[in-house]
């Protein structure tokens, strides 16, 4: 399978080690990965704040650069699901190109959900001795309908112990534009996130997207807490990288 890796923005800029752990799970999924040069933004903050002409530009960007692969593979269910839902929505008066991200957006998956459904692969002989609860992003669940597939990959981590959050479905508040518009609400719902993994008596909280997880660890540590951040894919590839918060 020839993969088009989507590495992302935030991954790129603030956590490239994301980006080189997922690349490891793929390759040793049997997949060809490529990380197309001339990839750029999904667009998502534009079609969100309703630059929707900035947002067409960079998904005809976008779909130019992943087209020609079997399969689009995403660390994050945000930018995954704005490829896969909105860039039909953003193109649907573009003849050709709304045919394109028509195209495109049924070979697009998130990670987790790619090795499991389609790779077939849950098991990366991963090892991390540590008690951790999960969070579901917003985007995962909502846009990919992505739940069973990273506690499935999660279980078969050696000395991993998952501790189940009570409101694991509720958004920690980042939500892209959201935490700009309204910080005090964004504040007050990371501050529920966190004391629910603080009450799961986990030491760490492991996410598909690096955006909650970055918004989670700024928090964690302005309030002094005690907790530790990665994304799954750090941990299915046994990455050294100091948690998120911690010299990114």
């Amino acid at each position: 399978m020839r993969v088009g890796f989507f590495v992302t923005c935030l991954v790129d800029t603030m956590r490239p080690s994301v980006g080189f752990s997922a690349i490891k799970l793929l390759e040793r999924a049997g997949c060809e990965v490529i990380v197309p040069p001339t990839q750029t933004c999904c667009g998502q903050p534009a079609w969100n704040s309703g630059a929707d002409a900035h947002c067409r530009d960079l998904a005809r960007k976008v779909i130019d650069s992943f087209l020609e692969f079997d399969y689009v593979v995403v660390p994050s269910g945000s930018c995954a699901g704005m490829i896969r839902n909105h860039y039909p929505e953003a193109l649907k008066d573009d003849g050709a190109y709304h045919l394109r991200a028509l195209s495109l957006a049924k070979k697009t998956y998130e990670l987790t959900q790619f090795l499991v459904e389609v790779a077939r692969a849950t098991d990366f002989s991963a090892k991390y001795n540590a008690s951790a609860c999960y969070h579901d992003s917003c985007s995962c669940l909502r846009e990919m309908f992505v739940r069973d597939a990273p506690r499935q990959l999660l279980a078969n981590v050696e000395g991993l112990e998952l501790k189940p959050l009570k409101d694991a479905d509720v958004c920690c508040g980042f939500g892209g534009l959201f935490s700009v518009k309204y910080p005090e609400i964004s504040e007050r719902m990371a501050d529920d996130k966190l004391s629910d993994a603080k009450n799961s008596e986990a030491s760490l909280v492991i996410g598909p997207d690096l955006g909650c997880l970055l918004h989670l660890a700024g928090r964690a540590a302005r309030r002094g807490e005690n907790l530790k951040f990665r994304h799954i894919a750090e941990v299915l590839a046994n990455c050294s990288q100091a948690s998120i918060g911690e010299g990114t």
